[in-house]
């Protein structure tokens, strides 16, 4: 299970306990350099992680390339937001035996048109602002790209717990060549579900990502579930998503 930016890896920990119950065995690896809870993490902000601060998206990559390669099977790997890219980037590789994309972040080639994703995500980019600080996402930014929906004790509850200091540059390496995938490519079976309230990764824009896939050959699957927003690995109707994408994989993975 691959984060995506801005949440600690302690946000999948439901999640490893569900599909450990169905009998699988699960790896949580953070990203490099975000060892360690939200309140650590956020204690290290803005100068104390240049580590987190400098990484690329190729780096990022590499680290759970090498992680899969290391492993004696092919994973299953599932990934939210921009861990829904880098999973998409290891399918096309050839590295794992099935991907789940939550959320994805979208690949190279696949243009946002969506306001709310600008809104939501542009200053991750940290235009014009140090490059060796990492970057902290505003609580108000938190309520309109990850929580939106949900009570105001929720999000303060989620932003305390959750939210940790991000990477200006995988952010970059997101709109370079290193997010590229090659769309024609026969590959593994690969899931994408989407929220219909999701302000930074809209629906549409997920759907137009799984749209860009072409062969015919392959198994490509998509799913919008109604009401969920960003937060989806820790909103209440987690299990909703987490059933589904639990049935998709037994099925492909007869």
């Amino acid at each position: 299970m691959i984060s995506g930016s801005f949440l600690s890896i302690e946000i999948w920990n439901p999640w490893k306990e569900y599909f450990e119950f169905q009998g699988y065995e699960v790896l949580l690896p953070p990203w490099p350099h975000k060892s360690g809870n939200a309140s650590e993490l956020q204690n290290r902000h803005p100068n104390q992680n240049t580590g987190l601060a400098t990484l690329t998206l190729d780096q990022l990559v590499e680290h759970y390339a090498a992680i899969a390669r290391r492993m004696p099977v092919k994973p299953i790997v599932l990934g939210h937001s921009m861990g829904g890219l880098i999973t998409q980037i290891l399918v096309n590789r050839g590295f794992t035996s099935a991907g789940v994309a939550i959320h994805s972040f979208p690949p190279l080639g696949v243009v946002p048109f969506e306001l709310s994703f600008y809104r939501a995500g542009w200053k991750a980019l940290g235009l014009f602002t140090a490059i060796k600080q990492t970057y902290m996402m505003s609580f108000s930014d938190w309520q309109y790209a990850f929580t939106n929906g949900m009570s105001l004790q929720q999000q303060h509850e989620s932003y305390k717990k959750y939210a940790i200091p991000e990477s200006k540059t995988v952010a970059r390496g997101a709109l370079t060549k290193a997010a590229a995938v090659d769309f024609n490519a026969r590959h593994v079976p690969l899931l994408f579900t989407s929220g219909a309230s999701d302000n930074i990764i809209p629906a549409s824009l997920n759907k137009r990502n799984f749209l860009r896939y072409t062969d015919k050959k392959s198994v490509t699957d998509y799913k919008v579930f109604e009401g969920h927003n960003h937060f989806i690995l820790g909103q209440q109707q987690w299990k909703e998503e987490a059933g589904f994408i639990a049935k998709w994989i037994e099925h492909v993975m007869r």
